[in-house]
């Protein structure tokens, strides 16, 4: 909860809320800290997946401060990425404050592309969201093709 109310000051999540998104069997938390110190959690990141669907969403993602610019935000993002392919999931959502270009670059990068605006999703703020799509292409079964 630090790093959410530091990275997220105006719309952090409160602790009810996170604590019930960690609790639900449809979601998948992943921590980040430094080697030597695994008490100390310097990142994470949730993706909500239920069990059969076919799309997942980023529920949150966030890297405390002093650990930016070290790719730990990748990692975590590429691993939900693996996650919700072994699922079998089609397709990522997730919602990016459109004044936050940094995640956005970092999204694209990953393969998300922009498709859709929600005009003063994040509250008090005002601001935008902007809502990115990754499709995640299945492995190849073979069956019924024609060799």
């Amino acid at each position: 909860m630090a790093i959410e109310t530091a990275e997220f000051v105006s719309d952090a999540w409160s602790s009810q809320a996170m604590a019930a998104d960690l609790a639900s069997p449809h979601t998948h938390y992943l921590v980040a800290s430094f080697t030597g110190d695994p008490r100390t959690i310097i990142g994470y990141a949730g993706l909500f997946a239920p069990a059969g669907g076919l799309d997942a969403d980023i529920q949150t993602i966030a890297v405390s401060a002093r650990a930016r610019r070290l790719g730990i935000g990748r990692g975590l993002m590429t691993a939900l990425i693996e996650i919700a392919r072994a699922q079998r999931i089609r397709e990522i959502f997730l919602e990016v404050r459109e004044d936050k270009p940094a995640p956005r670059t970092l999204y694209r990068d990953l393969g998300f592309e922009e498709i859709a605006e929600r005009p003063g999703y994040y509250q008090p703020d005002n601001i935008t969201a902007i809502v990115m799509r990754l499709s995640i292409p299945q492995p190849e079964t073979g069956i019924g093709r024609n060799a």
